[in-house]
């Protein structure tokens, strides 16, 4: 089994794949317009790939590294978030400015179904852990859309922060994570209640969070002040157990996507501005390398095949 990075590189139009037994770029796939976000299917055969300013996604076959279809529809506008189901059968897509979410079929990829959510620039895709709930983040609404995954359809928004972005649940289920990026913090929600249970100061336009596999850490990536706040979701002080930054430290420039290893022993985070992938050793909570990648990477994905 080998481990890999799929890189996106939108300012380049391309792909950069990362061999991570060389820390080097294996292969350079060309995309379409502008490519943003990718997910991997849970059997790593396939990745989907939004090309946002394109208006299109690349549907990508893992074991050959190439597109294989694209998908195309009229009321993509900006396609952006993606998220697959627990059980590897269908992909939901967040298109910010149509405000629409799109469910993709796996098997056949086609487009099956298309529903709005009523809110203003509806951006990411976030699964619950048990797979049952997708939260879509509102930037222009300051909210979060809840979607029922079995129905298939919006039962709840509810307000957040300002400028939503990075959103998370806890691996756990019973925290939902929130970074609003025009308030620079993050609000912890109880997903039953909707209470905001604590709030956090971060950097400047924290806009993803990743948790680690065990649940012990959330990574998010703070763009404009190119640090990343490494949070200890259970921190004990003083016999008080909750979230907490406990430390911050430098990467590149204009970090975003961010992603694990299987095992939770490092984390990638891609910096637009500087080009380059942060390796960070999740034992020692520093960078410990950078990989070069191509120009602007943003979306990132982990694979194993």
């Amino acid at each position: 089994m080998r481990e890999y990075l799929i890189v996106l590189n939108k300012d380049e139009d391309s792909i950069s794949i990362v061999n991570l037994d060389t820390n080097t770029v294996e292969k350079t796939i060309e995309t379409d317009y502008n490519p943003h976000e990718v997910v991997v299917t849970p059997d790593g055969k396939k990745s989907y790939v939004t090309c946002s300013l394109g208006n299109k996604i690349n549907i990508i076959n893992n074991d050959t590294f190439e597109i294989v279809k694209t998908l195309e529809h009229p009321e993509f506008h900006f396609p952006h978030g993606l998220g697959v189901t627990n059980d590897g059968k269908k992909v939901f897509m967040a298109s910010t400015y149509s405000e629409k979410i799109f469910i993709i079929d796996v098997a056949t990829d086609t487009i099956e179904k298309v529903f709005p959510t009523y809110q203003k620039y509806s951006h990411m895709i976030s699964f619950s852990p048990d797979g049952k709930t997708v939260y879509v983040p509102n930037i222009g609404s300051h909210n979060m859309t809840v979607v029922d995954v079995e129905k298939e359809q919006v039962v709840n928004h509810f307000p957040v922060g300002q400028g939503p972005e990075g959103v998370a649940v806890h691996p756990n289920g019973k925290e939902l994570y929130v970074a609003n990026q025009d308030d620079n913090n993050l609000f912890v929600i109880d997903t039953d209640s909707l209470e905001v249970l604590y709030k956090r100061r971060l950097g400047t336009c924290p806009i993803r969070i990743v948790f680690s596999p065990d649940g012990k850490y959330a990574l998010i990536p703070n763009r404009e002040s190119g640090d990343l706040s490494i949070v200890e979701t259970a921190h004990e002080l003083k016999g008080n157990v909750r979230p907490w930054e406990v430390k911050r430290i430098r990467v590149g420039v204009w970090p975003g996507g961010t992603v694990f290893n299987e095992t939770g022993s490092l984390a990638f985070v891609a910096n637009n501005k500087t080009n380059d992938i942060s390796v960070i050793n999740m034992e020692a909570l520093e960078e410990e390398r950078r990989i070069k990648v191509g120009i602007h990477p943003d979306g990132i994905a982990y694979l194993k095949k």
